[in-house]
């Protein structure tokens, strides 16, 4: 069960991500017919205007998970969410698909998705870890179906530019929920190495760099196909583009209550990989659907469920298992690689989209699309079970400095971070029950002063 902090904590910080991806997602199932109104607008152009927020992202993210191992990962996440907004306005403001590139990328510059992940890490215990990033991943879910239900309506409201300026208003939102998340002060051995040291660490891990092709894909495919499905919705479907928000809506809606008893057993049974695994199967199945079946409006309709219901899957388990593969003093940089990842996928996505526009054969296109995640299938199934870490709840001492405190606590073998709230005068700490042993146990009593159950 959540404490008060980290349902607060878990509450904020999804609401910064959904605030986030909401602005972004309101453009993806538009842009492909709506940009074509800009200046010097081409199919090519427009690809690289829903993509270019990515590769900035991908190019940044890894930086910015650097340095939030080091430091303070708050002031970071303000930094972002400021670049988020100044690059949706500049955006708004432009009349030519290059000013809109140019917003795009500085937004994308703000690249502090995995500073918020590792700070929704530090402020939950192990146990509910899965709980907090499951609900930051359906923030996300949640986000698409606001934003595809949305994003046709307030283009024809309020137009392009206004949907940019819609984007701006929700960056500056999420800095004012920051103000609901505690400080945080982190502590955990061998923390002395060199930048390019902890990067190395984290691109050495197999299963880690098997995640980081997991999210690339899933976001290659997903922005590929708003970026090539309108169209088709309109030929095929004969769905005007300001009614495409209420086809989304339905098929999100319904993926996402396939997604909540999917988290269950994952995280209580612990089968988050052969659940992992279904659902790249699941979203292979959506693909030949429309493979066979894209001229059919319900067979359409039919392969984009499906390909939905296991998105939604994916983006819920994605967040969980990679907090518990990463190494605990590199646990920034390595959501901040894998985030890289996921932006690389969405840049590259809409690239591979504008290309597909280009092609006159449709069946062509949505195998291209099957063909990568069948790779990535592939790729997948060397992905062994993540460890499973547990965690104590701790007063901090009254008679004691708070440093010595953290120190004595590190140096019990099977104690590997103590994260203190000093406002709240707690702290969490993360044990591998497997490492401690009797040795250990009379060693914590003995610095507590009573007895805790491990």
């Amino acid at each position: 069960m959540m404490n008060a902090i980290e349902r607060r904590s878990t509450f904020a910080l999804s609401s910064i991500f959904a605030l986030r991806m909401l602005g972004l997602f309101m453009i993806i199932p538009v842009f492909s017919v709506a940009g074509q109104s800009y200046q010097y607008a081409t199919p090519a152009l427009i690809g690289l205007a829903v993509g270019i927020y990515g590769l900035t992202q991908a190019i940044l993210q890894i930086p910015f998970s650097l340095i939030a191992d080091r430091y303070s990962r708050k002031p970071l996440v303000v930094l972002g969410l400021l670049l988020f907004a100044i690059g949706g306005a500049i955006a708004a403001m432009s009349d030519t698909i290059y000013g809109v590139i140019i917003g795009r990328a500085i937004a994308g510059g703000g690249a502090v998705s995995a500073v918020v992940m590792a700070l929704l890490a530090d402020v939950t215990r192990e146990e509910n870890r899965m709980k907090a990033m499951a609900t930051m991943g359906m923030s996300i879910g949640l986000s698409f179906v606001v934003a595809f239900t949305l994003g046709p309506w307030l283009t024809g409201l309020v137009g392009i530019s206004g949907l940019f300026w819609v984007t701006t208003i929700m960056g500056l939102a999420a800095i004012v929920m920051l103000l609901m998340v505690p400080k945080v002060t982190r502590h955990h051995r061998n923390f002395q190495q060199g930048y390019l040291t902890q990067l190395k660490q984290v691109l050495k891990m197999g299963d880690l760099n098997r995640l980081h092709v997991s999210v690339f894909s899933l976001h290659l495919l997903l922005t590929a196909m708003f970026i090539y499905v309108p169209s088709q919705l309109i030929e095929f479907a004969d769905i005007p583009l300001a009614s495409h928000g209420w086809v989304y809506l339905p098929l999100l809606v319904v993926s996402l209550f396939f997604a909540f008893p999917s988290i269950i057993l994952a995280e209580k049974y612990r089968k988050m990989r052969s659940i992992f695994l279904t659902a790249i199967a699941g979203i292979i199945l959506g693909l030949l659907v429309l493979i066979f079946g894209f001229e059919s409006k319900y067979i359409l309709l039919t392969g984009l469920g499906l390909f939905f219901i296991a998105f939604n899957v994916m983006e819920a388990l994605l967040p969980s298992w990679l907090s518990k593969a990463a190494p605990i003093q590199s646990k920034a940089t390595a959501m901040g690689v894998n985030a890289s990842s996921q932006f690389l996928g969405a840049f590259f996505g809409g690239t591979v989209g504008g290309q597909l526009l280009l092609l006159n054969d449709t069946a062509m296109g949505w195998s291209i699309l099957t063909a990568i995640a069948i790779i990535w299938l592939v790729i997948s199934f060397g992905l062994a079970q993540p460890r499973y870490l547990s965690s104590l709840v701790l007063r901090l001492p009254e008679n004691r400095q708070t440093d010595e405190w953290t120190s004595q606590l590190l140096s019990i073998h099977g104690i590997e971070e103590v994260v203190v709230m000093s406002e709240q005068q707690v702290a969490y700490v993360k044990v591998d029950k497997q490492q401690i042993d009797d040795s250990a146990r009379q060693q914590l009593t003995h610095l507590l002063g009573k007895e805790v159950a491990i």
